[in-house]
């Protein structure tokens, strides 16, 4: 319509307006019933085997995450059959489709997160983590363990991974020094530890350093393992950089389980070949 100067304006409908706000507000449900349908899907859960009465009693919590570090409680740690399984970690994402199942623990060599509970000790508690957790998951992840177990006077060692084409030094490294490990701790951590620090600019990432962060943040004492191989898989000589570490907390037996270490190397070889 037209003015009286002249101007032409254009014709206003309320009715119009009106569709466009609920189809803004139909598409925003639609959009928070997405999100809350993924968040459910991707939550991280612990499940124990038998009833808690509140946090678990800790006084020591080890965390091992990745091929070695995994592979390194499989056959140092758990091989002395003085260990009950007592929690799993339940989770969901593109790479750990099967960890999600909350109603099943996970089966014999299944990617998983199992806590396991020292017989002789159960204030010593030990997670063996070797399924994926995704980034934004482990957050999630973190404040679920930790959140299960009574912080007053814990230690948390923490075990990780990495390659050591992401170690930055100006020195050269030869062959032989590399297995190598590295550590970083809390500042709740003072204690001795069993490694040289972490150098800058290095960093560690994934879920070890979501861990690690927590218990900043929380005041927790607590420190990270990290070793720095050359290999992809795992393997003994890699593994075997731990021992000091875990040594400070638990007494380990003198050698490892043969059988254990060969199924755990003669696996990795297999997957990582291309024509089996």
């Amino acid at each position: 319509m037209a003015t009286f100067f002249g101007e032409v304006l254009s014709v206003y409908s309320r009715a119009v307006e009106e569709d466009e706000e609920d189809d803004m507000r139909n598409e925003d449900e639609e959009d928070a019933q997405i999100r809350r349908e993924i968040e459910e899907k991707r939550s991280v859960d612990v499940h124990w085997l038998s009833q808690t009465d509140g946090s678990v009693p800790c006084s020591d919590l080890i965390i091992a995450v990745g091929p070695n570090a995994t592979g390194f409680v499989s056959a140092h740690v758990l091989r002395s059959g003085g260990w009950t399984a007592v929690a799993w970690v339940s989770l969901w994402n593109e790479r750990s489709p099967g960890s999600g199942r909350a109603d099943t623990a996970p089966g014999p060599g299944e990617p998983s997160c199992v806590l396991y509970q020292q017989k002789h000790s159960p204030s010593v508690l030990l997670c063996q983590c070797s399924c994926y957790v995704a980034e934004d998951q482990q957050f999630q992840w973190t404040e679920k363990v930790l959140g299960c177990v009574q912080t007053r006077d814990l230690t948390v060692t923490v075990l990780s991974d990495c390659s050591v084409a992401e170690y930055k030094t100006s020195d050269y490294l030869s062959e032989s020094s590399v297995p190598f490990l590295r550590s970083l701790r809390t500042s709740a951590h003072t204690g001795p530890v069993a490694s040289p620090a972490l150098e800058q600019p290095n960093i560690s990432t994934g879920l070890a350093a979501a861990v690690l962060s927590h218990c900043q943040v929380q005041r927790i004492a607590a420190v990270l393992y990290q070793c720095y191989s050359d290999v992809l898989q795992p393997d003994s000589l890699s593994m075997q950089t731990y021992r000091a570490a875990v040594s400070a907390v638990l007494k380990l037996d003198p050698s490892p389980s043969t059988d254990v270490l060969q199924k755990i190397t003669r696996g990795s070889e297999l997957q990582s070949n291309l024509y089996t």
